[in-house]
């Protein structure tokens, strides 16, 4: 027999945009129950470091009243960049004098200062949503994998790229975008890698040319994590590259033939495992009439390519923006939620066509050249 609860709201998604929503509504007085896949908090690592923009991640922070635990969570020297060509010759190195209005975050670390701030039993672990359905009257039920299932009067979306919640909005599905990832980490960077610890520096590393790239950052642990990056067909690499890590190792070098030995060595140097990740996006400018009871945040609303750096930020600006307007207005949540999805469709197209325009400079003709003009404004 299957067991159905009703939750006056639901949030599908733990990641930081879910966890933002709920805590900025928490600290309202308005109870949210949010639904994650994972098993549990610790059941994977979270990713790499995130930059924190002053302009979006900060002020939903802010609303959330985690400004003083957010600064505890910096990481000292982050928002260093270096700048290099495939021979390696490094063409912009920035060092953090600690003015920068993006400082450097794990993103474990955050989502531990989230999950830290919610009432004990906010968070359902291991429900994966398998069918989410309208009742009418802008109510749902969302059907899990373990056989129960809830009801809601307001569902959100926060489920990320392959949302299950954004059928009920959008016939929109994430594209591919032409580039590909092979992701690495390489530990105790320091000791044990000390060539690349001295290649990367303190905080961001490029290394572009020619359609590929490594793009890197040095964690707070101490470890590199790296990805080398090209434009290329979905069918890269070939079966012989997709059988194993080793094999994808094999394929991903032979993609950088002629790139300096300390560049290639990021991947012949990696410990553990590599994977294989395609970077996809939802079309710049995605939108979707009001219906009743449902809304997005975050990649499932606007999925869009890393290279400015907007995903995580706009998702925590998301659940901060639909809170507060919810808390503005808690006897018309529709209105509330016109207004949080107008101001969202505006800075959420506004960031994927900066996204898409980055990734056509990165990954173009002559990336060097046209983003040591962005970042020193020389002519």
């Amino acid at each position: 027999m299957t067991t159905t609860t009703h939750h006056p709201l639901a949030v599908l998604g733990g990641g930081l945009g879910g966890l933002l929503l709920a805590r900025v509504l928490h600290v309202h007085g308005i109870p949210a129950a949010v639904f994650d896949l994972e098993p549990g908090p610790e059941a994977r690592t979270q990713g790499g470091m995130l930059d924190i923009h002053h302009d979006s991640g900060q002020p939903a922070l802010a609303a959330a009243g985690l400004t003083e635990g957010f600064r505890a969570i910096v990481h000292p020297g982050g928002q260093a960049l270096r700048l290099l060509g495939p021979d390696a010759t490094v063409h912009l190195a920035e060092p953090d004098d600690g003015t920068g209005g993006r400082p450097e975050v794990d993103r474990g670390d955050l989502r531990d200062l989230l999950l830290g701030s919610l009432p004990a039993g906010t968070v359902h672990w291991g429900r994966k949503a398998v069918a989410v359905e309208p009742l009418g009257g802008g109510r749902h039920r969302v059907a899990f994998a373990d056989g129960g299932a809830i009801t809601t009067d307001l569902l959100v979306g926060a489920d990320g790229a392959w949302s299950k919640v954004r059928p009920l909005l959008s016939a929109a599905r994430p594209a591919y975008t032409g580039v590909s990832f092979v992701e690495a980490d390489l530990h105790d960077a320091a000791r044990r890698h000390p060539g690349a610890a001295a290649l990367l520096g303190g905080g961001m590393f490029m290394a572009l040319g020619d359609g590929r790239g490594f793009l890197g950052h040095l964690e707070s642990d101490g470890s590199i994590h790296v990805y080398a990056a090209l434009r290329t067909g979905e069918d890269w690499p070939p079966a012989t590259g997709q059988a194993d890590s080793a094999g994808l190792r094999d394929a991903a070098l032979a993609a950088f033939t002629g790139w300096a030995d300390p560049l290639r060595s990021l991947l012949t140097d990696a410990d553990g495992e590599l994977t294989l990740r395609r970077i996809h996006a939802l079309p710049v400018g995605h939108r979707w009439e009001r219906t009743p009871g449902v809304t997005l945040l975050g990649d499932a609303a606007h999925l869009m390519s890393p290279f400015a750096g907007e995903g995580a930020n706009l998702a925590m600006q998301d659940g901060a923006e639909l809170a507060l307007a919810l808390a503005a207005r808690p006897d018309d949540p529709e209105t509330a939620l016109h207004t949080y999805e107008q101001d969202m469709f505006t800075r959420a197209g506004a960031s994927a066509a900066a996204s898409a325009a980055s990734l056509d400079l990165m990954f173009g003709p002559d990336p060097v050249a046209g983003l040591l003009k962005m970042f020193t404004d020389t002519p």
